[in-house]
């Protein structure tokens, strides 16, 4: 190791070299003696940072005028020499693409890793817009989204979201006909698709076919808003961004919000090993290779003094080309919204929806989930009641509650269809953003009901009954249930969703009978 005192004092960058000459590391310094100095104190470090030392075998470095050409200088090295421990963005890709795998029935999902098989169309920077995309294709051209093609039909085909090549519903020839169709629309040719969608609507309205007619109806308006979309996507500027950061075990998990007008435009996650001066890194290495907007929200200073961040700032500024602001707020509105990223962390209901996702071979990611249940005393009383659950978090905000209107004697049945349809003919005419996922409190019946009131309305929703007496999944069409482990993660999420609707629609009976009771009381 070289003398420490040899490195001068002045502002620039140091590059840690292994014995075999690779760079290992590139940091910036305002003093870069004392800098890699600190290095070798005896101050309790990270263990990443206690190994990186352990190899640094030569210390390199050069000078700069300034701070802001330091930060400059020191992300250009990076970029070129990618030194092992440096933070890297490597949990979460700046773009991803839609493919159509090469599969003899072509499967269809979004994906970041690019091979030499299938066919890709993007990139694409928004996420939501994509997933949009997807779920359009998958609802207009009935592609299959699982992995292998199972012994049985899944949820899709039965809700009208897949031909099932799995069990030979579909020659390949027609599959590949709807191969041909999707690919010419993902390619941005919408004009002969909506054509289509348009002479279907008007074929089926006049043969009385109502229920197709409207699902028609409904992706042509979906295309529409998504194009409609793009388009101001495409010239709108993100002025905002939110970074969050928690603390999970060994590892650091920080959310990044889109924020455009006071309104969150999208959401990025990523996850690090510690090590010192994390969040400082993470800043420099997003804003490096992803547009800077105006100002930067924080949950934590992690600067150590003012001029420390005014460099920082002046860095992103010329990255950007105009003034950027880094903000730590400590009360009001930008306070709220660094909060609500941090509860938008990803923890053990991230990987347990994934989990129920893959199970149950949804075509998306259940971030918003809505469970129903009814409850009756008798002839009286008939009430239903709706729970939400977002990111498997309940979202009180949204729980809704029904008194059935169209039906005066006992039956859970008509009930069912009753709430399910008043839930989504509402959203659907309000343009509301829908569940990725419905649960029915009941098995086949309660299931086939609402199934009924969704398939009236034109939607084609992933739905499942849950059964109390076995805790058995059910799918519609399928008369056998799918039966997993009572105590797995993924069973216990959907068990509390469904105990939440049972004891709020139970507590909403319970108040119209003690209202009944204190009107005979009169």
């Amino acid at each position: 190791m070289q003398d420490l005192s040899a490195i001068p004092k002045n502002t620039g960058v140091y590059l840690y070299k292994n014995k075999a000459g690779e760079i290992i590391y590139v940091g910036k310094a305002k003093n870069l003696r004392n800098r890699v100095r600190s290095y070798f104190s005896k101050q309790q470090k990270h263990p990443r940072t206690e190994l990186l030392v352990r190899q640094i075998h030569n210390i390199d470095f050069i000078i700069v005028d300034s701070e802001v050409e330091a930060l400059l200088l020191e992300n250009r090295l990076i970029k070129k020499h990618q030194p092992r421990y440096n933070v890297a963005l490597k949990d979460a890709k700046t773009y991803a693409y839609i493919k159509l795998t090469g599969d003899t029935f072509p499967r269809i999902l979004s994906t970041r890793r690019l091979t030499k098989s299938g066919t890709y169309f993007g990139p694409y920077t928004d996420g939501s817009a994509r997933n949009e995309l997807v779920q359009l294709a998958v609802s207009i051209f009935k592609l299959r989204v699982c992995k292998t093609l199972p012994k049985r039909a899944c949820l899709n085909y039965h809700i009208g979201l897949c031909t099932a090549p799995c069990i030979g519903k579909v020659t390949k020839a027609d599959y590949g006909l709807q191969v041909k169709e999707a690919t010419a629309f993902l390619k941005g040719n919408t004009k002969g698709v909506l054509k289509k969608l348009e002479q279907d609507m008007k074929t089926a309205s006049e043969r009385q076919l109502y229920e197709i007619a409207l699902e028609k109806k409904r992706q042509i308006d979906a295309i529409y808003q998504l194009e409609n979309r793009q388009k101001v996507d495409t010239i709108k500027q993100l002025n905002q961004h939110v970074v969050a950061a928690k603390q999970f075990n060994k590892k650091m998990h920080f959310v990044l919000f889109s924020i455009n007008k006071g309104v969150i435009a999208g959401k990025k996650e990523y996850n690090f090993e510690l090590q010192d001066d994390l969040f400082e890194s993470f800043i420099k290495l997003y804003y490096s290779q992803n547009t800077v907007p105006h100002e930067i929200i924080v949950s934590e200073p992690f600067w150590t003094s003012i001029p420390e961040r005014a460099t920082l700032e002046a860095y992103l500024s010329k990255i950007k080309g105009s003034k950027v602001k880094i903000t730590y707020p400590i009360k009001g509105e930008k306070k709220a919204l660094y909060e609500l990223a941090l509860k938008n962390i990803a923890g053990t209901s991230l990987k347990t929806l994934i989990e129920l996702q893959n199970k149950l071979n949804l075509p998306q990611y259940p971030q918003i989930i809505e469970c129903f249940d009814i409850s009756n005393l008798g002839r009286e009383h008939i009430v239903g009641a709706m729970t939400q659950w977002v990111d498997g978090n309940p979202n009180k905000s949204a729980y809704r509650k029904f008194e059935i209107k169209t039906k005066q004697t006992q039956d859970d049945f008509a009930s069912m269809h009753e709430v399910v349809l008043r839930r989504y003919k509402r959203l659907s005419e309000e343009h509301k953003q829908l569940p990725n996922l419905i649960v029915i409190d009941g098995g086949p019946g309660q299931l086939n009901a609402a199934l009924q009131a969704l398939s009236s309305l034109g939607l084609h929703i992933p739905i499942i009954g849950l059964a109390k007496k076995e805790e058995e999944i059910y799918l519609p069409g399928e008369s056998t249930p799918l039966s997993y482990d009572k105590n797995s993660e993924m069973m216990l999420m959907l068990r509390k969703i469904r105990d939440s609707v049972h004891r709020f629609v139970l507590a909403y009976n319970r108040k119209k009978r003690e209202m009944k009771m204190r009107e005979d009381a009169k």
